[in-house]
């Protein structure tokens, strides 16, 4: 967790790791606002040599942490499928991921697919189209990224602020869905 005052806005990065296309996102926080400041792809190769693609997924994160100075770093976690072969490589790709944070200083958090979607939708079985959907709504943007891996990472960097709202001292309860609805309009589709 960052240590930073409460009025500084936090900035945090989140990550869709993938060997293939891997996806990132940049926003900031400040109170209940949270505003994109961007979010992107990184496209591999598929003839790429394996070792290449890793030291070039940390060379670009590493660019993107100096080019936009994230306080922490959040990363979904990857999902147990069957296939052994491509865990294999998404875990590589993640700890490379991990390693240029750490190298930066940052601290890492990181999510099930479930708690993202979960945080985002409140559906932790929610499609990546209603996932992107919500994202557009809650940040109010007019054009959907063309890759979900880029609005997968978003959702990443928006589920770790809210994890983490309690102890910025912005969280706030409510007794029941209708006063968060009655508290939130701007948040809330009808």
């Amino acid at each position: 967790m960052s240590t930073l005052s409460s009025t500084a806005p936090r900035v945090i990065l989140g990550i869709d790791p993938g060997t293939n296309v891997l996806g990132y996102s940049i926003v900031s926080c400040s109170g209940n606002v949270v505003t994109l400041v961007g979010m992107s792809t990184l496209h591999l190769k598929p003839t790429e040599d394996a070792y290449q693609k890793l030291r070039r997924i940390y060379t670009s994160l590493s660019d993107v942490i100096e080019m936009h100075r994230p306080n922490e770093m959040a990363v979904e976690a990857p999902f147990f499928g069957k296939n052994v072969q491509s865990m294999l490589k998404l875990g590589r790709a993640q700890g490379v991921a991990i390693t240029a944070a750490m190298v930066a200083g940052l601290p890492v958090t990181e999510y099930s697919p479930k708690k993202i979607k979960m945080a985002i939708t409140g559906n932790g079985n929610a499609s990546k189209e209603q996932v992107s959907s919500m994202l557009l709504q809650m940040l109010k943007l007019q054009v959907a990224p063309r890759y979900f891996d880029a609005t997968d990472a978003c959702a990443v960097a928006v589920c770790h602020y809210y994890q983490n709202r309690v102890s910025a001292g912005v969280s706030k309860s409510y007794n029941g869905w209708k006063e968060f609805a009655a508290q939130n309009a701007s948040r809330v589709s009808r």
